[in-house]
């Protein structure tokens, strides 16, 4: 990889991990329902989950949707319902009283299970293996490292912000306030994924 494409390929991870997407929604709430120790799973379910999809992605899955362009709908469909359930979800949390006994953040398994119905996950790992691997399939193990290691701190920012607003989330009604407005954007986050299933 040359000098200038290891600099295109930082710059593109960074600024497509730390721009709003699924994950960095889902990581601010996980800081503010649950602090920063509870959520460290689901950050590093997000950047080492992302980074194995980035090598099974280049390794030859992006193939399989050329060859069978239906299996991309069916995974795009799949996504968005599963997104419209954990927006669902996000919404109607358990009040702070509760939430100890009954809700808990996403596991590391669970986040890195997310990354493959993630819609802003699937362009992200196209995108990279498109247009930065280059001599032969393997090259894509690189490009992975790269991404896991830009993507943990950039989504830790969002972890942080979610952190940073516990201190305003102080009433039930504030932190319902809070989530429900976290699900409409993660909702709104779909917007990509679902506008050329409706053209």
């Amino acid at each position: 990889m040359t000098y200038d494409l290891f600099l295109g390929l930082v710059a593109f991870a960074f600024v497509s991990s730390v721009t709003p997407g699924p994950n960095n929604l889902m990581i601010m709430a996980s800081g503010a329902n649950f602090g920063v120790a509870r959520s460290v799973p689901h950050a590093l379910g997000i950047s080492l989950g992302f980074g194995v999809m980035i090598v099974l992605v280049g390794l030859g899955l992006a193939q399989v949707f050329a060859i069978y362009p239906m299996a991309k709908m069916a995974l795009a469909v799949l996504s968005v319902a599963y997104l419209v359930w954990l927006a669902w979800k996000i919404a109607n949390a358990a009040p702070p009283e509760a939430r100890a006994a009954e809700a808990r953040p996403l596991t590391f398994l669970q986040a890195a299970a997310f990354q493959w119905v993630n819609p802003k996950a699937w362009t992200m790992a196209l995108t990279a293996v498109t247009l930065y691997t280059a001599g032969g399939p393997w090259a894509v193990v690189p490009v992975a490292a790269i991404f896991t290691v830009v993507n943990l701190p950039s989504i830790s920012l969002w972890l942080v912000m979610g952190l940073q607003l516990r201190r305003v989330l102080t009433s039930p009604g504030r932190l319902r306030v809070f989530n429900r407005v976290m699900a409409a954007l993660l909702l709104a986050s779909l917007w990509p994924t679902l506008a050329p299933l409706l053209s």
